[in-house]
């Protein structure tokens, strides 16, 4: 047995550093519980701006729709940037493996980009979310099959499917292939519907469901904040709902809804194979005669510069060929 936790926590709004603050305490306590993974909601470092437009109906973009883009960026992190180097850090210290969800910058793009940090505290896997949901499509770039990585981890082979991407079969199937146990799925959807969505996927991929979302409510978010619903200082933005799920489609913890908290459970791999016995669903119940699914893992670069001195070697500095 293996205990897990998912941490049901709300950014701290456009302040990464802060953010992260919570985040090692949250760490700190989930290890001393006994836990050796915590999930992270989506977009947790850096902001998931709910309730935004940025300014932009069909045919134009306002400069004040530009001036919200330029405070998301800005609260973006990097990687390999120091706020990253931080849950590192907390991670190492308590032999925690962590997840989770960071507003990524590079360049001028933005990325939903979920971050997989293990107990060495090294950075062994980052997954950009493939399709942005929505409007979401305006402000974060997408991800390719290059970041779809299933790790190992103290509780199991570890996967992160994002929010909507959940909703997609394909992709799921590629987790699935890779040997997914421990699917964790960060997301800013508190829908009643999103629970059955997890006990669907778990008995699915026979693997555990691990989702978190964030609580926030307007008040945790600046005046300024052009919000298009929620818009009184006690309404609720994201309530939660965070849970995990056995491979049986039990809920395990959760779902709890409007308060910060951590969940826990306990994890067991032989369960897994226990109930594959009647259903494998890239292994004995796939029928690959009928249907079969192709993954391009090959990063989408938007320019490739290649140095072709070396291939006209035999040409002279004349253009003539001897």
């Amino acid at each position: 047995m293996t205990v897990v936790a998912v941490a049901q926590v709300g950014s701290v709004t456009f302040d990464a550093d802060a953010t992260v603050d919570k985040a090692v305490a949250h760490i700190a306590e989930a290890a001393a519980a006994g836990a050796r993974v915590v999930v992270f909601p989506e977009a947790f470092v850096g902001t998931y701006p709910k309730a935004l437009s940025f300014g932009s109906p069909v045919g134009r973009r306002t400069e004040e729709g530009r001036d919200e883009f330029l405070r998301s960026w800005r609260a973006a992190v990097e990687i390999d940037g120091p706020e990253i180097g931080r849950l590192a850090d907390a991670a190492r210290a308590h032999d925690v493996f962590v997840v989770t969800g960071i507003i990524e910058r590079a360049g001028r793009t933005m990325y939903c980009t979920i971050v997989m940090i293990d107990e060495s505290g090294a950075v062994v896997g980052a997954h950009r979310k493939v399709m942005p949901t929505g409007s979401e499509r305006l402000i974060w770039g997408f991800g390719d099959g290059s970041t779809l990585p299933v790790v190992d981890s103290p509780a199991g082979k570890l996967g992160s499917v994002v929010c909507w991407e959940n909703y997609m079969p394909l992709l799921r199937t590629a987790m699935y292939a890779q040997g997914v146990e421990i699917y964790c799925a960060p997301t800013a959807d508190d829908r009643d519907t999103w629970l059955p969505s997890m006990q669907h996927i778990a008995l699915e991929g026979r693997c555990y469901v691990l989702t978190a979302c964030q609580v926030m409510r307007r008040s945790d978010y600046p005046d300024d904040y052009a919000a298009t619903f929620a818009t009184e200082p006690d309404d609720v933005v994201m309530r939660g709902g965070s849970a995990i799920v056995s491979p049986r489609g039990e809920v395990l913890a959760g779902p709890l809804f409007d308060e910060e908290a951590i969940l826990y459970a306990d994890v067991d791999l032989s369960e897994i194979v226990r109930q594959s016995l009647d259903f494998d669903v890239t292994g004995h119940y796939a029928r690959p005669d009928l249907f079969s699914l192709h993954v391009d893992t090959a990063p989408a670069a938007a320019v490739r510069f290649v140095d072709d001195t070396a291939l006209d070697v035999s040409a002279d500095t004349d253009g003539s060929r001897a």
